[in-house]
């Protein structure tokens, strides 16, 4: 659950960022002080934050090399942030398997998108890894 806790946890403030509040590192520092975590739940939270965050332009382009009849602009902002997130540990966390990152995603945005987006992020991060082990055998 420790992992899963920070996906959940970079999701909100990642959330945030995109509404307009623009102190992602004070956000960040924030929203993990608040309760005592733990130095797994921190540290990976903080990774992924500053990893997807950092990242976002290369993200969204995997993302959006593998819709297909869909605009990105029409994802939903949960179902985007869970798409980043997701692409982000295939793609700069080697540590951790594709398929736990799909299941995880999954997992995260059945309980914060919408009735659809578990089968929706489960086809496009599917997609973002067979195009990513395509290139780099992963």
């Amino acid at each position: 659950m420790g992992r899963r806790l920070a996906r959940e946890l970079a999701l909100k403030i990642l959330y945030r960022y995109e509404e307009g509040d623009t102190d992602l590192m004070g956000n960040l520092e924030t929203t993990l002080s608040e309760k005592n975590y733990g130095e797994n739940v921190t540290s990976f939270c903080k990774d992924l934050v500053k990893a997807t965050a950092g990242h976002t332009k290369e993200i969204d382009g995997q993302i959006i090399a593998v819709l297909k009849n869909w605009q990105f602009d029409r994802i939903s902002l949960i179902d985007k942030i869970v798409l980043r997130i997701g692409v982000c540990e295939m793609l700069y966390f080697d540590d951790i398997p594709p398929q736990v990152t799909i299941n995880e995603a999954i997992e995260v945005v059945k309980k914060y998108g919408g009735n659809d987006s578990g089968r929706f992020i489960n086809g496009i991060l599917d997609a973002v890894r067979k195009k990513h082990e395509g290139c780099c055998n992963k």
